[in-house]
Formats: structure tokens, C-alpha cells, sequence
């Protein structure tokens, strides 16, 4: 895979109330990716950017989410829809994003 693909893959970490909750009980991370990123992709692209951490992914679950429907007056549209990933981690790996990607 193209190294400079892979820094491109992941666009943000996901930060709500179910991405934090979803961390602590499966320790999992989330992130919003890009549409057409694939599971191998994103598995390498955490492992290429957290490689100072030493971190170690499991599993890649993805969830394509739909634009909410918006309304102005009479005219209807409809916002961008993104992918998000579930990053399962393996043993006693940990993301901290206070310290920062490579």
C-alpha cells in the first residue's frame, strides 16, 4: 500500500458519548475515514500513524452513516454522509491522542 495513501485514509478520531463509552467497555477507537478507504487500509493506517506507541489493531468494523435531511423554507437538502471505523485493539495497546501521531 501506498504510504502517502495511508496518512490520507484516517481524517479525524470520532469524540461523542458512544465513541468513549464503546473505548472503555471493547476497548475500541473510532474514527471517520474516507469513503472509499478499505478495512486493510484503515488497519494499516493506524498502525503506520500510532507506530511510536506501538500499537496493534485487531479488528476494523465499518459503518457507513447517512446525511441528515435538512430543510430551509420549502427547499430540501441533504448534508455529506461519512464512514466511520471501529479500530479493535489487541492486547495492552492504547491510543493516546495527547501525544500525537508520528
Amino acid at each position: 500500500m501506498n504510504q502517502e495513501r495511508l496518512l490520507k485514509v484516517i481524517v479525524a478520531p470520532v469524540i461523542s458519548e458512544k465513541a468513549t463509552l464503546v473505548g472503555e467497555t471493547r476497548k475500541q477507537v473510532v474514527f471517520e475515514v474516507l469513503p472509499d478507504a478499505t478495512k486493510a487500509e484503515i488497519k494499516a493506517a493506524v498502525e503506520l500513524l500510532f507506530k511510536e506507541q506501538k500499537v496493534q489493531v485487531g479488528a476494523v468494523n465499518v459503518v457507513n452513516v447517512k446525511g441528515k435531511e435538512k430543510r430551509h423554507g420549502r427547499f430540501v437538502g441533504r448534508r455529506k454522509g461519512i464512514k466511520k471505523a471501529y479500530v479493535s485493539l489487541l492486547g495492552d495497546s492504547d491510543i493516546n491522542f495527547l501525544e500525537g501521531a508520528a
